[in-house]
């Protein structure tokens, strides 16, 4: 599924997310786009969702990214953060969940 991206990074605490993540889009675009490996990449979406794992989490995640192409024959975009988020403990209200 081509229409998002998981990565693990690690950010040092006197970083916002925000911050983070908006530095990440406006690096990564030009390549993106000049690269010809998303030719369907118009723009990057206004949300994102993002986790805390434990440091002992830290392999199986990778693992976990790596096979998001297989995984993502069986599981959908929907499917797989609605279950990151119930799985976390968090109450998902349907009147927002994935609403622009």
């Amino acid at each position: 599924m081509p229409d998002h991206i998981h990565i693990l990074v690690g950010i040092h605490s006197t970083i916002s997310l925000a911050d983070f993540v908006k530095e990440l889009k406006t690096s990564a675009n030009p390549w993106i786009k000049s690269s010809g490996k998303f030719p369907q990449f118009t723009s990057w979406g206004a949300k994102y969702g993002a986790f805390t794992i434990r440091y002992q989490e830290k392999d199986s995640l990778i693992e976990y990214i790596k096979n998001q192409r297989e995984h993502h024959k069986t599981e959908s975009f929907e499917e797989e953060y609605r279950r990151l988020i119930e799985g976390n403990g968090i109450e998902i209200d349907e009147q927002y969940f994935l609403k622009d």
